[in-house]
Protein backbone atom coordinates (compact mmCIF):
# COMPACT_ATOMS: atom_id res chain seq x y z
CA UNK A 1 0.00 0.00 0.00
CA UNK A 2 2.85 2.38 0.78
CA UNK A 3 4.39 1.80 -2.66
CA UNK A 4 1.03 2.40 -4.35
CA UNK A 5 0.66 5.64 -2.39
CA UNK A 6 4.12 6.77 -3.51
CA UNK A 7 3.03 6.17 -7.09
CA UNK A 8 -0.01 8.39 -6.64
CA UNK A 9 -2.68 5.79 -6.01
CA UNK A 10 -5.24 5.64 -3.21
CA UNK A 11 -5.31 2.17 -1.67
CA UNK A 12 -7.87 0.72 0.75
CA UNK A 13 -7.40 -2.65 2.44
CA UNK A 14 -10.22 -4.46 4.20
CA UNK A 15 -10.21 -7.04 6.94
CA UNK A 16 -12.55 -9.53 5.30
CA UNK A 17 -15.45 -10.70 7.44
CA UNK A 18 -14.38 -12.88 10.33
CA UNK A 19 -10.93 -11.28 10.57
CA UNK A 20 -9.39 -8.75 12.93
CA UNK A 21 -11.65 -5.68 13.29
CA UNK A 22 -14.41 -6.68 10.87
CA UNK A 23 -17.73 -8.25 11.87
CA UNK A 24 -17.75 -11.98 12.56
CA UNK A 25 -21.18 -13.34 11.65
CA UNK A 26 -21.91 -16.88 12.75
CA UNK A 27 -22.59 -19.80 10.42
CA UNK A 28 -21.19 -21.14 7.18
CA UNK A 29 -23.72 -19.35 4.97
CA UNK A 30 -22.47 -15.94 6.07
CA UNK A 31 -19.17 -16.68 4.29
CA UNK A 32 -20.61 -17.75 0.94
CA UNK A 33 -18.93 -16.01 -1.98
CA UNK A 34 -21.82 -13.63 -2.86
CA UNK A 35 -21.51 -12.09 0.61
CA UNK A 36 -17.73 -11.71 0.28
CA UNK A 37 -18.12 -10.08 -3.13
CA UNK A 38 -20.77 -7.78 -1.69
CA UNK A 39 -18.32 -6.63 0.97
CA UNK A 40 -15.77 -5.61 -1.67
CA UNK A 41 -18.38 -3.69 -3.66
CA UNK A 42 -19.53 -1.99 -0.46
CA UNK A 43 -16.00 -0.83 0.37
CA UNK A 44 -15.53 0.59 -3.13
CA UNK A 45 -18.79 2.52 -2.75
CA UNK A 46 -17.87 3.65 0.78
CA UNK A 47 -14.63 5.08 -0.64
CA UNK A 48 -16.75 7.21 -2.95
CA UNK A 49 -15.68 5.37 -6.09
CA UNK A 50 -17.64 3.71 -8.89
CA UNK A 51 -14.81 1.36 -9.88
CA UNK A 52 -11.45 0.21 -8.54
CA UNK A 53 -8.44 -1.90 -9.33
CA UNK A 54 -9.06 -5.00 -7.22
CA UNK A 55 -5.98 -6.77 -5.85
CA UNK A 56 -6.15 -10.03 -3.89
CA UNK A 57 -4.07 -12.88 -2.52
CA UNK A 58 -5.24 -16.33 -1.38
CA UNK A 59 -8.91 -16.00 -0.35
CA UNK A 60 -8.60 -12.37 -1.33
CA UNK A 61 -7.64 -13.54 -4.83
CA UNK A 62 -10.62 -15.88 -5.01
CA UNK A 63 -12.88 -13.02 -3.92
CA UNK A 64 -11.22 -10.75 -6.50
CA UNK A 65 -11.84 -13.25 -9.32
CA UNK A 66 -15.47 -13.60 -8.28
CA UNK A 67 -15.98 -9.86 -7.88
CA UNK A 68 -14.86 -9.46 -11.48
CA UNK A 69 -17.29 -12.20 -12.58
CA UNK A 70 -20.40 -11.04 -10.73
CA UNK A 71 -19.78 -7.31 -10.29
CA UNK A 72 -17.83 -6.32 -13.42
CA UNK A 73 -19.31 -2.85 -13.07
CA UNK A 74 -17.04 -2.07 -10.09
CA UNK A 75 -13.73 -3.51 -11.39
CA UNK A 76 -11.51 -1.62 -13.84
CA UNK A 77 -8.37 -3.78 -13.46
CA UNK A 78 -7.62 -7.07 -11.71
CA UNK A 79 -4.42 -8.12 -9.93
CA UNK A 80 -4.24 -11.71 -8.68
CA UNK A 81 -1.59 -13.20 -6.41
CA UNK A 82 -1.16 -16.98 -6.31
CA UNK A 83 -4.69 -18.33 -6.93
CA UNK A 84 -5.47 -19.56 -10.47
CA UNK A 85 -8.57 -18.64 -12.42
CA UNK A 86 -11.35 -21.00 -11.19
CA UNK A 87 -11.32 -22.92 -14.46
CA UNK A 88 -7.58 -23.53 -14.17
CA UNK A 89 -7.94 -24.48 -10.52
CA UNK A 90 -10.73 -26.95 -11.30
CA UNK A 91 -8.64 -28.47 -14.10
CA UNK A 92 -5.67 -28.99 -11.79
CA UNK A 93 -7.83 -30.49 -9.03
CA UNK A 94 -9.34 -32.90 -11.53
CA UNK A 95 -6.21 -33.99 -13.38
CA UNK A 96 -3.07 -33.11 -11.42
CA UNK A 97 -2.22 -35.53 -8.57
CA UNK A 98 0.26 -33.01 -7.20
CA UNK A 99 -2.41 -30.33 -6.84
CA UNK A 100 -4.80 -32.87 -5.34
CA UNK A 101 -2.18 -33.72 -2.70
CA UNK A 102 -1.29 -30.08 -2.08
CA UNK A 103 -4.97 -29.26 -1.51
CA UNK A 104 -5.56 -31.85 1.20
CA UNK A 105 -5.18 -29.15 3.85
CA UNK A 106 -8.21 -27.35 2.39
CA UNK A 107 -10.34 -30.49 2.58
CA UNK A 108 -9.20 -30.95 6.17
CA UNK A 109 -10.32 -27.39 6.93
CA UNK A 110 -13.81 -28.26 5.70
CA UNK A 111 -14.25 -30.82 8.47
CA UNK A 112 -16.31 -29.95 11.58
CA UNK A 113 -14.18 -28.65 14.42
CA UNK A 114 -11.07 -28.03 12.31
CA UNK A 115 -10.77 -24.57 13.87
CA UNK A 116 -9.85 -26.16 17.21
CA UNK A 117 -6.39 -26.96 15.86
CA UNK A 118 -5.60 -23.32 14.99
CA UNK A 119 -3.62 -20.79 17.00
CA UNK A 120 -2.80 -17.17 16.26
CA UNK A 121 0.90 -17.95 16.49
CA UNK A 122 0.60 -20.84 14.06
CA UNK A 123 -1.33 -18.78 11.55
CA UNK A 124 1.40 -16.13 11.61
CA UNK A 125 4.33 -18.51 11.27
CA UNK A 126 4.86 -17.60 7.60
CA UNK A 127 5.67 -13.97 8.49
CA UNK A 128 9.45 -13.81 8.26
CA UNK A 129 9.92 -10.32 9.72
CA UNK A 130 10.00 -10.63 13.51
CA UNK A 131 8.77 -7.05 13.95
CA UNK A 132 5.80 -7.61 11.63
CA UNK A 133 4.84 -11.00 13.06
CA UNK A 134 3.60 -9.58 16.35
CA UNK A 135 1.02 -7.45 14.57
CA UNK A 136 -0.27 -10.45 12.66
CA UNK A 137 -0.55 -12.51 15.85
CA UNK A 138 -2.60 -9.78 17.53
CA UNK A 139 -4.85 -9.47 14.47
CA UNK A 140 -5.41 -13.23 14.39
CA UNK A 141 -6.23 -13.21 18.11
CA UNK A 142 -9.00 -10.72 17.34
CA UNK A 143 -10.29 -12.99 14.56
CA UNK A 144 -12.76 -15.88 14.56
CA UNK A 145 -11.13 -19.21 13.73
CA UNK A 146 -14.48 -20.84 12.91
CA UNK A 147 -15.12 -18.05 10.42
CA UNK A 148 -11.78 -18.79 8.75
CA UNK A 149 -12.80 -22.42 8.26
CA UNK A 150 -16.21 -21.34 6.96
CA UNK A 151 -14.48 -19.80 3.93
CA UNK A 152 -13.47 -23.36 2.98
CA UNK A 153 -16.76 -24.97 3.97
CA UNK A 154 -18.83 -22.49 1.98
CA UNK A 155 -16.65 -22.06 -1.11
CA UNK A 156 -13.85 -24.59 -1.63
CA UNK A 157 -14.60 -27.40 -4.14
CA UNK A 158 -15.59 -30.63 -2.40
CA UNK A 159 -15.18 -32.99 -5.35
CA UNK A 160 -11.62 -33.91 -6.29
CA UNK A 161 -10.30 -36.07 -9.11
CA UNK A 162 -11.48 -37.08 -12.54
CA UNK A 163 -14.98 -37.92 -11.30
CA UNK A 164 -15.56 -34.44 -9.88
CA UNK A 165 -18.20 -32.49 -11.77
CA UNK A 166 -16.64 -29.37 -13.33
CA UNK A 167 -18.22 -26.08 -12.27
CA UNK A 168 -20.05 -24.02 -14.89
CA UNK A 169 -17.70 -21.66 -16.73
CA UNK A 170 -17.64 -18.17 -15.22
CA UNK A 171 -18.26 -15.05 -17.32
CA UNK A 172 -15.40 -13.81 -19.45
CA UNK A 173 -13.30 -11.02 -17.99
CA UNK A 174 -13.35 -7.70 -19.84
CA UNK A 175 -10.60 -5.81 -17.97
CA UNK A 176 -6.78 -6.12 -17.92
CA UNK A 177 -5.48 -8.88 -15.66
CA UNK A 178 -2.12 -9.25 -13.90
CA UNK A 179 -1.28 -12.60 -12.26
CA UNK A 180 1.72 -13.01 -9.92
CA UNK A 181 2.82 -16.42 -8.63
CA UNK A 182 5.63 -17.78 -6.47
CA UNK A 183 6.87 -20.99 -8.07
CA UNK A 184 7.80 -22.52 -4.70
CA UNK A 185 4.15 -22.31 -3.64
CA UNK A 186 3.34 -25.65 -1.96
CA UNK A 187 -0.43 -25.04 -1.91
CA UNK A 188 -1.09 -23.97 -5.50
CA UNK A 189 0.72 -25.26 -8.56
CA UNK A 190 1.99 -22.75 -11.09
CA UNK A 191 0.45 -24.89 -13.85
CA UNK A 192 -2.98 -23.73 -12.75
CA UNK A 193 -2.33 -20.36 -14.38
CA UNK A 194 -1.77 -21.86 -17.81
CA UNK A 195 -4.51 -20.73 -20.16
CA UNK A 196 -5.68 -17.83 -17.98
CA UNK A 197 -5.57 -15.65 -21.08
CA UNK A 198 -8.24 -17.81 -22.69
CA UNK A 199 -10.79 -16.42 -20.24
CA UNK A 200 -9.93 -12.72 -20.65
CA UNK A 201 -10.93 -10.34 -23.42
CA UNK A 202 -8.27 -7.77 -22.43
CA UNK A 203 -4.50 -7.89 -22.07
CA UNK A 204 -3.32 -10.58 -19.65
CA UNK A 205 0.07 -10.61 -17.91
CA UNK A 206 1.40 -13.60 -15.96
CA UNK A 207 4.62 -13.17 -13.95
CA UNK A 208 6.39 -16.05 -12.18
CA UNK A 209 8.82 -15.56 -9.29
CA UNK A 210 11.04 -18.66 -9.10
CA UNK A 211 12.34 -18.15 -5.55
CA UNK A 212 9.05 -17.12 -3.89
CA UNK A 213 6.49 -19.30 -2.17
CA UNK A 214 2.78 -18.92 -1.51
CA UNK A 215 3.16 -15.51 0.14
CA UNK A 216 4.77 -14.04 -2.94
CA UNK A 217 4.07 -10.46 -1.83
CA UNK A 218 6.35 -11.05 1.16
CA UNK A 219 8.93 -13.41 -0.38
CA UNK A 220 9.51 -11.17 -3.40
CA UNK A 221 8.27 -7.90 -1.94
CA UNK A 222 10.31 -5.42 -3.97
CA UNK A 223 9.77 -7.21 -7.27
CA UNK A 224 6.03 -7.63 -6.65
CA UNK A 225 5.61 -3.98 -5.70
CA UNK A 226 7.55 -2.80 -8.73
CA UNK A 227 5.67 -5.13 -11.06
CA UNK A 228 2.25 -3.98 -9.86
CA UNK A 229 3.12 -0.28 -9.93
CA UNK A 230 4.71 -0.46 -13.39
CA UNK A 231 1.77 -2.49 -14.74
CA UNK A 232 -0.73 0.03 -13.39
CA UNK A 233 1.22 3.03 -14.70
CA UNK A 234 1.28 1.51 -18.17
CA UNK A 235 -2.53 1.31 -18.12
CA UNK A 236 -3.41 4.70 -16.64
Amino acid sequence: MAELAKAGYRAAALDTRGYNLSDKPQGEAAYAMPNLVGDVAAVIAAEGQKTATVIGHDWGASIAWNTTFSRPDVVNKLVILSVPHPTGMSRELATNPGQQKNSQYARNFQQPGSEKALTAEGLARWVRDDKERGGYVEAFKRSDFAAMMNYYRANYPRGVGENAAPPPPPPRIKVPVLVLHGMKDTALNAAGHSGTWNHVDADTTVVMFPEAGHFVQHDARDQVNRTIVDWLKARR
